[in-house]
């Protein structure tokens, strides 16, 4: 169950996304593709990203794929509470809101966290660490994942250097294609 701060915003992140849809033409290629042959059916995907329209189209080509998918904004003052909406009426379980305190954000991240993802999509790494640090039996269905910043790529060399990184992430940041 999702917990966002106001569903009745739902209209305006399903227009916004739906205008990100129209102009984010290899993104809505991978979706037609992904809806035709499920490449991740039976797979559930965490997300924490900054939550806005681009990100939550994301999501949503990930469910096309068949995938169960469980979001949480990386940053609270970038998540945005029409987005989430949105994606709680899409079929993703959301949790965040602009604003949150840090006691609130490390709850969304947890709540992302319990459930139980196989595959975890990070940015700053706030995720993983909490995974790795605070909550390992979550860990249990992993097999991977990845990490989009500097900041959060820095924490993974850290830990894999560290021996404490038991399964792999790559680094999106220093793709060619980004």
């Amino acid at each position: 169950m999702s917990t966002i701060r106001d569903a009745s915003l739902a209209p305006l992140g399903r227009q916004r996304i739906q205008w990100v849809r129209e102009f984010m033409p290899v993104l809505t290629g991978i979706e037609a593709d992904f809806a035709k042959k499920k490449p991740f059916a039976g797979l559930r995907i965490a997300v924490c990203v900054h939550m806005e329209a681009k990100t939550a189209y994301l999501a949503l080509v990930l469910r096309a794929g068949g995938a169960e998918v469980c979001a949480t904004g990386s940053n609270p003052l970038s998540t945005k509470d029409d987005i989430c909406a949105a994606l709680d009426g899409q079929g993703v379980e959301i949790h965040g809101w602009f604003g949150a305190t840090e006691e609130e954000y490390r709850e969304h991240l947890r709540r992302t966290l319990e459930f139980c993802p196989h595959i975890i999509i990070d940015d700053g790494g706030d995720l993983v660490a909490m995974l790795l640090n605070d909550h390992p039996e979550y860990a249990r269905n992993l097999i991977g994942g990845c990490e989009e910043t500097t900041t959060g790529v820095h924490r993974l060399r850290g830990l894999s250097a560290a021996g404490k990184l038991p399964f792999p992430m790559l680094d999106v940041n220093d793709a060619d294609s980004k």
